[in-house]
This record gives C-alpha cells, sequence and structure tokens, in this order.
C-alpha cells in the first residue's frame, strides 16, 4: 500500500504534467495514480489534494508569487513548482501543520529537485506559513 508520501509525489507528478501543458492531466488522474500504485485510500487522498490545487491555484500561485525573494514564477522549474502549489495547498487549506507540510515538500524535493531546491522550497513555504499565522 501507497503511503502518503508516495501520494503527494504522484500529486506533484500530475502538476507537473499540467504545467507542461497537458490540459487533460486531470481527465486522465485515476489511470495515472493506478500506474503509480496509489490505491484506495491514498487515491482518494492524492485526488482530493489534486483537486484542491486546481480549484484553488490562481490563489496558490498568487501566495507563492508574494514570497518568492528575487525570482520569477515563471522561471522557477517545473518540479519547484509543482511542488509548492502542492504544499501552499496544504499550509494554507489543510488541516496538518505548517511543519509537517513543509518537511514533506522538502522530502519530494530531495527526490525530484536539483540540490539546491530543498532550501529554496524551505523558505518560501516558512514564509507563506508564517504570513497565514499572522493573519
Amino acid at each position: 500500500m501507497a503511503t502518503r508520501q508516495q501520494a503527494r509525489m504522484a500529486v506533484v507528478s500530475l502538476l507537473y504534467a499540467y504545467d507542461l501543458g497537458n490540459g487533460n492531466t486531470s481527465e486522465h488522474s485515476n489511470e495515472i495514480l493506478e500506474e503509480k500504485k496509489i490505491r484506495n485510500k491514498q487515491k482518494d487522498f492524492a485526488l482530493g489534494l489534486y483537486e484542491g490545487v486546481m480549484e484553488h491555484i490562481d490563489g496558490i500561485d498568487k501566495a507563492i508569487i508574494e514570497h518568492l525573494k528575487e525570482w520569477d514564477f515563471e522561471r522557477l522549474g517545473a518540479i519547484e513548482r509543482a511542488t509548492l502549489r502542492l504544499a501552499t495547498y496544504e499550509i494554507l487549506f489543510g488541516e496538518l501543520d505548517s511543519a509537517v507540510v513543509i518537511n514533506e515538500a522538502v522530502e519530494i524535493t530531495k527526490a525530484f529537485g536539483t540540490e539546491q531546491s530543498p532550501k529554496f522550497i524551505n523558505g518560501v513555504l516558512d514564509a507563506i506559513a508564517k504570513d497565514k499565522k499572522a493573519k
């Protein structure tokens, strides 16, 4: 059975595909999750995350852009953008503690991103979490 981290990694893959212009990712999300052996409760969890990100993508992107320091959102790597979108959704709309969400995002980035990506992801998400607490 897949773990929640594996489900999150699958969601990052779906968001990555969406970001690269695969507009029908939503239509094929069930098949993609099945290929990655994300089933049952973890599949429901992954679909909930993916659909939540897609429902709130404009607000999520706005929150990310507000916390990028000297970076252009469009120039971010697709993996980093996908990871930031997922984690920002969980910080803003989820029930998990922000520290747990940030840790999960950093671990995913270690698996998919560049050597510098985890530190960058951590910094942006920490700023988003602090901003949320301040409100």
